[in-house]
């Protein structure tokens, strides 16, 4: 066996400074539990903050100190968010006796890593976005790997130790040589009765091995040398693994309150770093999830007040970017007001779809248009709304004004995506290739075609544009002079036409009319018709009243 133990020695400090504004953390911060710090950062030490000081005794050597209070659900949470990130690379995940640290039995997964080495490559990679500091070493034994992990700078000066991997041993003899130097300290029993053993010159874990069994058990009881077996491999250490839930959903309580919407993005970026980690521990990509923003509870008891305000955000594409889920959350944020001050986010997800991993190309294809596609549809349905977002969708109707219609990008936008690329390996027919015309009709007998008049254009061959994309909302009279219509007075050329329509008498509006393509006096292509029949309702074509006159209407304009 082997494996990776991910000690998270800021974790708890880490945690909370998630939670901070942005650059609240440069300063000097620390934790506090019981009126006593617990935890500091770098600008506090360096002011002669220490673990264990008084409250007071801190804020006498730095009045701008930052003090906040130990949690540990919120270290729980973040401790959950690093064991999700494992449990991409390997199932055998475990976390070890409630320390910060994390257990990865990772021997099976080494071949399709390439190695421990790029395997622990990717991991730091994969971890970067929870913005954690991470001690990683490697070893036969679970316990002997979270003691390697821990030591720390004590492991980085023995010979074991590697860049990449960290204080490191692959065998047990390695193992048993390298953890010889390791303080006493390290095992929880030594912890407790680190002041006798210190007393009796034992120091360092080789001193406790070379003592006689029975009197460290009679004297420091059986835990010392349970630990102390467990590390050196003498004895099992069995595991619990994590199991993942099948939906996800954290919370984030804010340091201070926020009065709008932007202010709550930090926070909620680690919560989106979470949300990702979970989702490629599950090896499914996000669809869709919601951020609850909890309002405070004085305000909560107003009437009219809601006890949250409730974001729910859809991706065109199922996506595993937590920068492009930030992206499109920062853009809904930027629109939303807050009912009442919020301190606490609720994030959750339940919306996922199972999909291949994307593909690292390095040139585009097919499906990475689609996808930048599909994000462009989501940025512009985040920045301005879905309902500003339209997608069309033919009609099966042969007046133009009638043959599409307007419906939100939201619930077709992926579909669109996907049609937006031409299908991948379709391979056309045989009588495509030849350019064959198609047959209207076989003689039974003869089983062969009968011949057409007119030879039909291959399906795979683009046909002429003959209607324009853009067309007015509503037609346009045009003044007429010698039969030909005017437009900007100036006579228009027909160059294509008449396209006759006749529709519309099933549901009382019918349309006839003659369709041409005409050239404007500056060089465009416009879309213009006739009425063929009278009609009393104008321009719409309907009613059954007569009016003689033939008037010419502009209906669309080509790009």
């Amino acid at each position: 066996m082997l494996w990776l133990a991910l000690h998270l020695p800021l974790l708890s400090l880490e945690a909370f400074c998630a939670t901070l504004p942005p650059g609240a953390a440069q300063g000097p911060v620390a934790l506090l539990a019981e009126h006593r710090i617990t935890a500091v950062n770098a600008a506090a030490a360096a002011r002669g903050v220490r673990a264990g000081m008084k409250r007071a005794t801190a804020l006498a050597l730095a009045r701008e100190l930052l003090l906040g209070e130990a949690d540990a659900a919120r270290d729980a949470a973040a401790l959950q968010a690093v064991a999700f990130t494992a449990l991409a690379f390997t199932p055998a995940v475990a976390l070890h006796d409630g320390q910060p640290c994390v257990l990865m039995e990772v021997r099976a997964s080494l071949r399709l890593y390439g190695g421990v080495a790029q395997l622990v490559e990717q991991l730091r990679a994969a971890l970067a976005p929870l913005a954690h500091r991470v001690r990683i070493a490697a070893a036969p034994t679970a316990l002997g790997a979270a003691l390697l992990a821990r030591w720390g700078k004590g492991a980085a000066a023995s010979a074991s130790f590697d860049p990449v991997l960290g204080p490191h041993a692959t065998r047990l003899p390695a193992l048993v040589q390298l953890l010889a130097a390791a303080p006493v300290w390290l095992l929880g029993p030594g912890r407790e009765h680190w002041e006798a053993l210190q007393g009796m010159g034992l120091h360092t874990l080789a001193d406790l091995r070379d003592l006689p069994r029975a009197g460290l058990a009679r004297r420091f009881g059986e835990g010392l040398l349970d630990e102390l077996d467990r590390a050196f491999g003498r004895a099992p250490d069995p595991r619990r693994w994590i199991e993942l839930p099948a939906a996800f959903e954290a919370r984030l309580e804010l340091h201070q309150r926020a009065d709008h919407a932007e202010q709550v993005l930090v926070a909620a970026s680690v919560l989106l770093a979470r949300l990702v980690a979970w989702a490629g521990a599950r090896q499914v990509r996000i669809a869709a999830f919601t951020l609850s923003m909890q309002h405070e509870p004085r305000h909560r008891e107003r009437g009219g007040t809601p006890p949250a305000t409730v974001l729910r955000i859809e991706l065109a594409e199922p996506a595993l970017d937590p920068a492009h889920l930030q992206l499109l959350l920062r853009e809904r944020l930027a629109h939303v007001q807050l009912a009442a001050p919020t301190l606490e986010l609720h994030l959750r997800c339940r919306d996922t779809v199972a999909c291949a991993p994307p593909n690292a190309e390095l040139f585009p294809t097919r499906g990475s248009e689609s996808l930048g596609l599909a994000r462009l549809l989501e940025r512009l349905r985040a920045r301005l709304g879905d309902a500003q977002v339209q997608r069309l969708e033919p009609v099966a109707d042969h007046r133009p004004e009638r043959a599409s219609r307007s419906l939100p990008a939201l619930s077709g936008s992926a579909a669109v995506a996907r049609s937006a690329a031409p299908l991948a390996g379709r391979r056309p027919q045989r009588a495509e290739r030849a350019g064959r015309s198609d047959t209207a009709g076989a003689s039974p007998r003869e089983g062969r075609a009968l011949p057409l008049h007119r030879k039909v254009p291959p399906k795979d061959r683009a046909l002429p544009l003959h209607r324009p994309v853009w067309l007015l909302p509503e037609p346009l009279p045009l003044p007429e002079r010698h039969g030909l219509p005017l437009l900007e007075g100036q006579p228009l050329q027909l160059v294509r036409g008449p396209e006759r329509i006749e529709a519309g008498w099933w549901d009382g509006e019918p349309a006839a009319r003659d369709y041409f393509i005409a050239l404007a006096a500056d060089g465009s292509l416009v879309w213009v018709w006739r009425q063929r029949l009278p009609s009393a309702a104008g321009p719409g074509g309907g009613g059954a009243a007569a009016t003689t006159d033939v008037q010419w209407m502009l209906q669309g304009r080509f790009a």
